[in-house]
């Protein structure tokens, strides 16, 4: 908001420089035309109360984000009822915090020193006073050594030693990994590792991504790409002024929605990328057919009302998909991807909002003040029309419409090749071993590995209701027999004292989030459990993190056909009726679908094969995070939807006049080029900040979305759609006299 109003006090707000009031349409005109006209008309009129309420809203956003917007979780893990959460409720009633069993931790410290041994006094005294220090941080429980007795904590070598202990959250452990920070000395390395440092150091990797990442490089590369596309310094500014503005009173919203439901920490991640780029690709089509109508004579309100009547209802259409696409991932019960589309959800609407209301209400004070600032050389094609400018990309569309069948040919056949190693691509996690080295909970994680390989912070929690000396025996059989399988360390059998139930807790090694790991509970669960208490008429439930894994990978993959129908049938019933014709529908669909085939592709190429990923300087990892493809799939159809509806909605304006499908898809790929590529250019960057940073899953998504958007606004907009449309002719706008009933919904033209 003080930007915006930063602008217009340094531009000035005279209204004598714009027409006299007089040439203004009346106020008939303005009760007529289509909703976002009228609207844009109102706001333009009476900016300053536009304005007013806006900066009201940023005020209580500040004040709902300053007050509320904590708590958030780094968890990822299935919502409702699977087997893990129920193992767990059992657990935690069997087992209450003041009867937690003796080998219960959350969280461990390695101290190592190549030196001394664990007997040596020096060693002795050092592991007394760190235990001290962890208890007199009164944030953890339990904390026990191998200075009572317990030898098992010694590592095999002698010069390693484990203190196990219990926090109630990432944000209890933060003292005590201060604790083990100031601790390590020449002599003597101490490193903590567990389920609450892990979620504090990711929680820490996604603020540093967010700062260094979608703001430090996605916000002011969107802006030089802005002021290269508008050749102004003010055209360039006020889209990112207006997206700064929907992503604070989008956390203000969120916020609020905190204080009702779980939310991932990531969400603010997403809504500040998604933010930046919806916010700036609507006010960058709407912007630029305000100085399009202007370039055509018409008064400011008429260019602002005009605007209205055609970018700002393709904004509502684009933007509403967008955000219904959004609502498809809601079917998916995990905490990641709900949280995710909500942050998408609340920053699309919010973007919607401003920019049929804000945007033209600060058109309605800037008027022709918008062009103002002209950079040199950039700004030599204002006053020009879009068909002026766009005749390099008349020039290359004309060359591939003379070969339609050759250029389909080619094209196709390269977004094909990329799409091939799709069927490789394994789902997985970003678990512990995926964070960087400098982080404190991996560099415990790496030490424990080393020292203690049979030990784990994530067991296998096997709960039985029922504690009959029989099913005891059972249980004592199957941990001495998972004694010598290598998936698994030495297990520990606890019978509450409260209720009748049995645990046996049973390491598993390396990653929790690794697909042995995962492998190795699903045995554990189809398999060995079954065999084990075969006849015994009970039932276990294995819980603990790895266990959560496998139940997050089951939620993601189990609802993803009824999400691909979801967003597949909503994109082609909006292009139905949007532009009334069956084959536009499903030829948007078909290339859509080719767009993400390529990014999935090309994702696995780069993360899983590892081809490119240190040039790029991404992580080569066993899998692609569960809820990428999904995330990817709803995201990319959506935003691929504006630049459908766009370039589409300008051919069929074309044809509309002419009657000449060649010669509409010639001039509407030339008109809308320029815009388009920005527009495109602007979300990659931003996805890029995405890239950029240290996080694998945002690596992940950034590469895809970046990946998907540049194929999609190069070879499927300039290529493989015209000359599709070019093969097909007249045929592309077949509707069938049975669908004759749908509404007209005339995107891009007046009514």
């Amino acid at each position: 908001m003080g930007a915006s109003i930063w602008l217009v006090s340094v531009l000035g707000t005279k209204r004598e420089r714009r027409a006299a009031p007089a040439s203004r349409p009346g106020p008939e005109r303005s009760r007529s035309g289509p909703l976002t006209e009228r609207l844009a008309r109102a706001c333009a009129a009476k900016p300053r109360r536009t304005l007013g309420a806006w900066g009201l809203a940023v005020l209580v956003a500040m004040v709902l984000v300053g007050s509320f917007l904590g708590g958030l979780s780094s968890s990822y893990h299935a919502v409702g009822q699977p087997e893990s959460q129920k193992a767990a409720n059992l657990i935690a009633r069997a087992f209450p915090r003041s009867l937690q069993p003796p080998g219960d931790k959350t969280d461990v410290v390695i101290v190592h020193s190549a030196g001394y041994t664990a007997g040596e006094p020096v060693f002795r005294v050092f592991v007394g006073d760190l235990v001290r220090a962890i208890r007199a941080t009164a944030k953890a429980s339990g904390v026990r050594s191998y200075l009572i007795g317990l030898p098992s904590l010694v590592s095999s070598d002698g010069h390693a030693t484990l203190i196990t202990l219990s926090s109630a959250s990432a944000a209890d452990v933060k003292p005590i990994v201060a604790v083990i920070e100031r601790a390590s000395s020449a002599a003597f390395t101490a490193s903590i590792t567990g389920n609450y440092p892990a979620q504090n150091d990711f929680s820490k990797l996604s603020q540093t991504d967010l700062e260094n990442g979608e703001l430090a490089f996605g916000l002011p590369a969107a802006l030089v790409v802005l002021v290269l596309v508008f050749g102004t310094v003010v055209a360039g500014l006020m889209p990112v002024a207006l997206a700064l503005i929907s992503i604070l009173v989008g956390l203000g919203v969120v916020a609020l929605l905190s204080l009702v439901f779980n939310l991932s920490v990531f969400i603010v991640n997403m809504l500040s990328g998604m933010g930046l780029a919806l916010g700036i690709d609507y006010s960058l089509f709407i912007i630029s057919r305000f100085r399009e109508e202007r370039t055509h004579g018409g008064t400011e309100l008429d260019a602002i009302a005009r605007a209205g009547a055609t970018a700002n209802r393709a904004v509502l259409l684009s933007g509403s998909t967008f955000v219904i696409a959004m609502f498809g991932m809601l079917f998916v019960p995990t905490q990641i991807l709900r949280s995710l589309a909500a942050g998408a959800i609340v920053v699309g609407l919010v973007s919607i909002l401003s920019a049929l209301t804000l945007l033209p209400a600060l058109l309605g004070l800037l008027g022709d003040r918008v062009n103002a600032l002209r950079v040199p050389l950039l700004a030599r094609n204002l006053g020009r029309t879009e068909a002026a400018e766009g005749q390099m990309w008349r020039s290359i569309v004309d060359r591939v419409l003379r070969r339609p069948a050759l250029s389909l040919t080619a094209a196709a056949a390269l977004m094909l090749a990329a799409a091939t190693p799709i069927f490789g691509l394994h789902i997985g996690a970003s678990g512990v071993s995926s964070l960087p080295n400098s982080l404190p909970s991996k560099q415990g994680y790496v030490a424990l590995q080393r020292y203690f390989p049979a030990q784990s912070t994530y067991p296998a929690q096997i709960v039985v209701q029922g504690g009959s000396t029989a099913v005891r025996g059972d249980l004592a059989r199957l941990r001495a027999r998972l004694a010598r399988d290598p998936r698994f360390g030495p297990g520990a059998l606890f019978i509450s004292p409260t209720e009748p139930v049995t645990l046996l807790s049973l390491p598993i090694r390396g990653d929790p989030s690794s697909p042995k790991a995962v492998a190795a509970v699903r045995d554990l669960r189809g398999r060995l459990l079954p065999a084990a208490l075969a006849g015994t008429g009970t039932h276990a439930d294995v819980g603990g993190d790895t266990a959560e894994n496998a139940d997050y990978f089951d939620a993601v993959t189990k609802p993803t056909p009824a999400v691909l129908a979801f967003v597949l049938g909503l994109s082609f019933v909006v292009l139905l009726v949007a532009f009334r014709s069956l084959v536009v529908a499903v030829i948007s669909i078909v290339l859509n679908l080719l767009s993400v085939g390529a990014a999935y592709g090309l994702l696995t190429l780069v993360f899983q094969h590892g081809l490119g990923a240190t040039l790029f300087g991404f992580q080569q990892v066993h899998a692609i995070e569960a809820w990428v493809p999904l995330f990817l799939f709803s995201v990319l159809f959506g935003l691929s939807m504006d630049y459908q509806v766009f370039l589409l909605s300008r051919i069929k304006e074309h044809h509309d006049r002419s009657r000449d499908t060649i010669a509409a898809v010639g001039s509407g790929v030339a008109t809308t080029a320029r815009i388009i590529t920005g527009a495109a250019l602007i979300i990659i960057v931003v996805f890029i900040g995405f890239a950029r940073g240290q996080l694998v899953m945002f690596q992940q998504m950034g590469f895809g979305v970046a990946v998907a958007l540049l194929l999609d606004a190069t070879l499927i907009r300039v290529v493989v759609l015209p000359s599709v449309m070019t093969l097909l002719g007249e045929r592309a706008w077949y509707l069938p006299r049975g669908l004759s009933w749908l509404p007209r919904i005339e995107i891009g033209q007046d009514t």
